[in-house]
């Protein structure tokens, strides 16, 4: 018998198959590709503080040899790697979802650091294993801040690439036009992450061509998986009224299941941190528990001895740069060194902030004059991005942040705090609005989260929306992060002027 002749709906239908086959390899390929890149740095830097450890065994200046070093302190190093590669494997430190995004993967990292060193503690006992404690200490003193200046490394370099447009997850957002043009906002500005939005699904009760905010609808919500997979989104983002009811989106999950498009919800609550929400399913609801804001927690104790500690140790190695252009402020027209000016700190409290004079000694007297160069009229800071006031001396010093060292002696003082929101005039904080007022219940930063963020290049809108941010959701992790990418903004003088 002769070989029954194929449909052409039936062949059309496989070849939609193959490619949308062809598409999902591609992508898993690209994500299993940068999961075993950055397993492979792990190996590669666990290694390398093995052999660090190991090689006190040889008189060098700068490992001693110390008498706790036995033979066999080498001969565990490939248990070691081993060992430490599996914990991070068990904490999942290979998650696509955590790679590149927030804080979750370096706590994981550190937490896979923790497990590796319990397990070795406790099978070094169980099995009366000598393990020299010189070599136990230097591999995790070496190997954990490795692994996360590793880590660091790669997202950096993923976030470059998604500048680029490599590596992009082409997203479709479902629900209402308002809720779609806010997360819009916030995936155009937050670039790094990779996504881009080809489109959006609105209900059918709204038939319109395109969002307010520009975003061109491809379908309505009742068709989400045919649009999906028409579109070839790499991801689907349901916010408010993307779905009538829980059966709907349990049924467009069935649609989508068996195919490389993954789904998320964006819940209706926005600027509030990881750390202070937990689900809690309860009898099939996925219930949301939001902890209060930590306002109070970042005015307390912990925070304000981090504080005095962390000021302290910058003082004193900022020293030489501070005499160093206090003379060249001193020298450049004889005028004074410093420029005092009344802030308001926290609870509406004014004080007297210090900083290197930066600007000629009339700076105040010649506001008026150039008022026509602020690019912030419709905010409450005056921003020029080439004031005629700033001296040559000045210029440099804003450029690197150094005119704001002098602030290190407000921090110890307890006036302000290494981090919080940019401490504001007497003048500004009489135009804030209600919720802006809540800025004012932290001590003001020497930086802030605002200032990594984009530092004079940003809205007053986005200060105001950082600065909340960071009221609302404090935490030392929080303030250790910020502190470094501080590091990064100063050297990139992005926005400094």
């Amino acid at each position: 018998m002769g070989q029954a002749v194929r449909q052409p709906g039936a062949i059309l239908l496989d070849l939609n198959a193959r490619v949308d086959e062809r598409r999902a390899t591609d992508r898993s390929r690209s994500q299993r590709l940068l999961q075993l890149g950055i397993a492979a740095g792990d190996v590669i830097v666990i290694l390398a503080a093995t052999v660090l450890a190991g090689l006190r065994h040889i008189d060098v200046p700068v490992l001693p040899v110390t008498n706790d070093v036995n033979t066999l302190a080498l001969s565990v190093g490939p248990w070691v790697i081993l060992a430490w590669m599996l914990a991070n494997v068990v904490r999942g430190t290979y998650t696509k979802a955590h790679l590149g995004v927030g804080t979750v993967e370096y706590a994981r990292v550190l937490g896979a650091a923790g497990l590796t060193a319990g397990a070795i503690g406790i099978a070094s006992y169980l099995t009366k294993f000598e393990l020299s404690r010189g070599f136990f200490v230097l591999l995790f003193l070496v190997g954990v801040p490795g692994l996360l200046v590793w880590r660091w490394s790669a997202r950096r370099l993923v976030h470059g690439l998604h500048h680029r447009g490599h590596l992009l997850t082409k997203v479709i957002i479902s629900g209402s036009e308002s809720r779609i043009d806010e997360v819009a906002s916030v995936l155009r500005r937050e670039k790094w992450l990779g996504f881009t939005i080809i489109g959006a699904l609105v209900p059918a009760s709204r038939p319109v061509k395109a969002t307010p905010g520009g975003v061109p609808v491809l379908g309505f919500t009742n068709e989400t998986a045919s649009n999906a997979l028409a579109s070839e989104a790499d991801l689907v983002l349901f916010t408010e009224g993307s779905f009538p009811s829980a059966v709907d989106f349990r049924r467009i999950a069935w649609d989508l299941e068996g195919h490389d498009v993954q789904m998320a919800v964006v819940p209706s609550l926005s600027d509030i941190s990881s750390g202070r929400m937990a689900m809690h399913p309860v009898g099939g609801l996925p219930l949301v528990h939001v902890e209060p804001p930590q306002s109070l927690a970042a005015s307390r104790g912990l925070k304000r001895m981090f504080d005095v500690v962390g000021a302290g140790v910058a003082l004193v190695l900022a020293s030489p740069v501070m005499i160093v252009f206090a003379l060249l402020t001193k020298l450049q027209d004889r005028g004074p060194i410093l420029f005092r000016q009344t802030r308001v700190g926290r609870d509406g409290e004014l004080f007297e902030c210090l900083k290197f004079r930066s600007m000629v000694v009339d700076a105040e007297a010649r506001l008026s004059g150039i008022s026509h160069l602020n690019k912030n009229a419709e905010g409450v800071l005056f921003k020029a991005e080439h004031d005629p006031r700033i001296t040559r001396v000045g210029a440099i010093m804003r450029r690197f942040s150094i005119d704001e060292l002098p602030q290190l002696i407000n921090v110890i003082n307890g006036d302000m705090s290494l981090v919080g929101p940019r401490p504001a005039l007497p003048a500004e904080v009489r135009r804030y609005e209600t919720d802006v007022q809540r800025r004012l219940h932290v001590r003001p930063g020497l930086t802030g989260l605002w200032q990594v963020s984009g530092r004079s290049d940003l809205s007053w809108e986005d200060t105001v929306r950082l600065d909340l941010y960071y009221v609302d959701n404090w935490s030392i992790v929080q303030d250790l992060t910020i502190l470094a990418r501080t590091v990064h903004a100063v050297f990139a003088s992005n926005g400094a002027y």
